[in-house]
This record gives structure tokens, C-alpha cells and sequence, in this order.
């Protein structure tokens, strides 16, 4: 058997007789210039989504979008000098105050019906026209859309609070108290909106406060699945058998150890329940149970045109443009949410 131990010997030997340590191989580290590789550099789990949810193009397309109706919906109205219930007149040819009916959107100089508008219009520009009784569409369409989102934010938010807080309870206790819970449940899913509404007008009047109630006892189902859901998959983790076993609580161990671990999927559906509460206060108000005149919504002003299509048709294309953006929007970023909480491994 060949001897191979001087051959590695003499080599190891060169290579120390070789080398000259230089001053800088005891510089400290700090001294160097070292930089972090950004690809492995420590992040937290909100900044990680935030990176996935604005590289997805449709999500950031869709919080343009919502960003811009809200913006429009708080200041649209402010931008015009007529109020959303205030008929706007002219001068007629007798030199009487009429009614300025069914201005097109593209001509608000125009002489229509025998008005001669003058002096109105002068400075004036009616960017959607004015409706069937010469009120602004353009501050009753963003006026309508306040109330939509007011009614949506109020209601999802509360919702979430009930819909979390319940189905958390019942996927930690289990047992019987999580079969009462979830028949409870299956009670409340199983009665259509409809009925309720309309037991809802019989003692409520019709209004914003109808649409809020309605949606509050229908909206938090969803809510309650998907938090018992995570509490189902969550309450047997090791840190939960930690906090049991060192004596926390049971409502310390919900709302404090496993509730923060289960905002990411709520907030999914939270941003899918937003349009699903726009889309209801709009129905609820076209078929006259919801918003009602001289207020307006998104619903109601789409129910206007609806009755005027044939004779100025124009009126509902504002309020269902609105509409359909506000719930593209809404999807759009609840789709980003929920690949950004959940990336696949190609998108890492």
C-alpha cells in the first residue's frame, strides 16, 4: 500500500512556508465594507406581505382604484356648489324659474326643453348631468357612494368583531358547546336575506339603519367559519399547550395567543365581504327597501336611472360605473391579500 502521507506533508508544508500574513487579516469586521445580502436579509411577517402584495399588479390596481373612489367619495361632493337634494333652475324665455331637466353630460350649455340656462352655466360645468327633477348627478353619484362605503365599513367591521369572536369560542371549547354554536349557525345561514329584510321593514323604518341591521345578522356567518376554521388547526399548537400549562387563562389564550395568528385570513375576508355588503345595499335600495329619497346611495340612483332609461338613459351609467369599480377594486385586493398571507413557492 502506497504511502501517502509526505506527499500531504510537503504540501501543507509549501503552503504555510508560502503565506505571509498582511495587516489586514486582523482588521475588525466592522471596519470592512460589508454589505447584507438583501435576498436572505431578516424581514417581518407583515413587511414579507406587503412585498408580495404589491408586487401582484392587479392588487395594486385595485387599491388605485379603491384609493381613488374614496378619495372621490369624501371630496367629489365638496368639488360641486350644488347639495344632493338641491333641484337646480334656470331662467326660461317668460323670464320664469324652471326646471333644468336631463342635461347631457357632454352638453351643459345647450338649450333643452325651452330653458335658455344663461348665467347658470356660465361658470358651471354638470360633469354627469343632472337627473329627472335638475339635481347634480355628480354630487348625488359620490354622495352615493359615501353612504355605500360607510354602510360596508360600518357593517364589516362590526361583523368581523361578532363572526371572529364566535367562531374563535366555539373551535376551542368544542364539544357541546361547539355542536350548540354551530347549529345556531346553520340556523341563522339557512333563512334567505330577503326574509329578514323584509321582517326587518316592518318594524324598522326604511333607511340607512335597515341596510346596517340586515347586514349585521347575515354577514358574520362567514367570519365565524373562517376563525373556528384556524382556531380547529391553531389550538393544539406547542405555544398553547405552553400558555395551558403554566395556567393562562382560556379567553387569555384565544384573544391573546391565537387570535393575532389568525388576522391574516380574516382580513382576506373582510376584503371579499366589502363588495358582497356594497352589492346588498345597492339591491336593497333598487327594490326600495334600502336608501330612500331625498338620501341616495349607490342603489338607489342606480333604481332612478332604471326607471328613466328610455327617456334619458345616460343617468345610470354614472352609479353602475361606480359600482362595478368599487367591487372590482375590493376583489382585486382581496385576491392580493390572499396570495401575499399564503405566496406559493414560486413567488418567493
Amino acid at each position: 500500500m502506497a504511502d501517502t502521507t509526505t506527499p500531504i506533508a510537503a504540501q501543507v508544508a509549501l503552503r504555510t512556508d508560502s503565506y505571509t500574513p498582511t495587516p489586514a487579516d486582523f482588521e475588525f469586521l466592522t471596519n470592512r465594507d460589508i454589505t447584507m445580502d438583501q435576498n436572505f436579509a431578516s424581514q417581518s411577517y407583515w413587511k414579507g406581505v406587503a412585498i408580495h402584495f404589491f408586487k401582484n399588479k392587479r392588487a395594486v390596481v385595485g387599491l388605485v382604484i379603491v384609493a381613488v373612489i374614496i378619495l372621490l367619495a369624501i371630496f367629489g361632493p365638496l368639488l360641486s356648489s350644488y347639495g344632493y337634494t338641491e333641484i337646480v333652475s334656470a331662467t326660461g324665455a317668460d323670464g320664469k324659474q324652471v326646471v333644468a331637466r336631463g342635461i347631457a353630460p357632454q352638453l351643459p350649455f345647450g338649450q333643452l326643453a325651452g330653458v335658455d340656462h344663461g348665467d347658470l352655466f356660465a361658470d358651471k360645468s354638470f360633469l354627469f348631468g343632472t337627473d329627472d327633477l335638475g339635481r347634480d348627478l355628480w354630487t348625488r353619484t359620490w354622495q352615493g357612494a359615501r353612504i355605500s362605503l360607510i354602510i360596508a365599513f360600518v357593517t364589516i367591521f362590526i361583523d368581523m368583531i361578532i363572526g371572529m369572536s364566535y367562531g374563535l369560542i366555539s373551535g376551542y371549547f368544542g364539544g357541546a358547546v361547539d355542536n350548540i354554536m354551530q347549529r345556531i349557525v346553520e340556523i341563522a345561514n339557512s333563512i334567505p336575506r330577503l326574509v329578514i329584510v323584509s321582517v326587518l321593514a316592518i318594524f324598522m323604518p326604511k333607511g340607512m339603519g335597515l341596510v346596517i341591521v340586515a347586514l349585521l345578522l347575515t354577514e358574520w356567518i362567514g367570519m365565524s367559519k373562517i376563525a373556528r376554521a384556524e382556531m380547529l388547526k391553531l389550538k393544539e399548537q406547542e405555544y398553547v399547550l405552553a400558555s395551558r400549562t403554566l395556567g393562562a387563562g382560556s379567553f387569555h389564550i384565544i384573544f391573546k395567543q391565537i387570535l393575532p395568528n389568525t388576522i391574516g385570513p380574516i382580513i382576506t375576508q373582510m376584503m371579499f365581504s366589502i363588495p358582497t355588503a356594497i352589492f346588498t345595499e345597492a339591491f336593497l335600495s333598487f327594490v326600495g327597501v334600502g336608501i330612500v329619497l331625498p338620501d341616495c346611495s349607490i342603489g338607489s340612483l342606480i333604481e332612478a336611472g332604471f326607471n328613466n332609461i328610455t327617456t334619458l338613459p345616460y343617468q345610470i351609467l354614472p352609479p353602475i360605473i361606480v359600482l362595478a369599480l368599487q367591487m372590482l377594486g375590493f376583489n382585486f385586493i382581496g385576491d392580493g391579500f390572499r396570495e401575499a398571507l399564503a405566496p406559493k413557492l414560486e413567488d418567493m
